[in-house]
């Protein structure tokens, strides 16, 4: 199997600053989101079989069907029942490769759980972006069928496969990324 890519955690700064802009609530708790940062796992597979690693969740979440409020006791905001979590992971991918972010298997069958971009596509040059290359997903929870999903800390919620790709015969790209969502429109 050729091995093509390495997962490593962001800096804490990056995290804590992500994470606070996505949970404002968090403002000036560092103690937790220094926690949530140490127990944060690197992405693997499961079984030697396995084509997906799987993603861990860094904390407690739940994803509440669409148009329920947040509920207090959640540390989590969510509307509409969508969560965006920061992953506290970065990876380095070899050129011509691409790591393709889904939803596990079950939590998409079982529950109705996908992702709000439908497949999270994470280029190479990504990595050294003005982010560090933090990876998010963002989890849609539209389904009539069920309540609240619990996910637990530590618990695999989505999974990246890594593609190879090409590239036509006259392509000329020879701009440089900074950023994460539609950066490559900016750059």
């Amino acid at each position: 199997m050729q091995k093509i890519a390495k997962f490593e955690k962001v800096s804490y700064k990056q995290f804590k600053e992500d994470w606070q802009n996505c949970y404002p609530e968090y403002q000036g708790n560092d103690t937790d989101i220094k926690d949530i940062y140490d127990q944060i796992h690197l992405p693997k597979r499961a079984t030697t079989g396995s084509a997906g690693c799987d993603f861990f969740s860094p904390s407690n979440l739940t994803i509440y069907p669409n148009g329920v409020q947040i509920i207090s006791d959640n540390p989590f905001k969510i509307f509409k029942g969508e969560i965006k979590i920061p992953t506290g992971i970065r990876c380095r991918i070899e050129d011509g490769w691409v790591l393709q972010i889904y939803p596990r298997s079950s939590l998409g069958f079982k529950y109705g759980i996908h992702l709000a971009n439908t497949v999270g596509i994470i280029d190479s040059d990504y990595y050294n972006s003005d982010n560090e290359g933090h990876i998010f997903v963002k989890l849609i929870n539209d389904s009539s069928i069920r309540d609240a999903i619990k996910i637990e800390a530590g618990q695999a919620f989505c999974q990246g496969i890594f593609t190879s790709y090409g590239v036509t015969y006259d392509d000329n790209a020879d701009r440089q990324r900074n950023g994460g969502f539609g950066s490559t429109d900016n750059t």
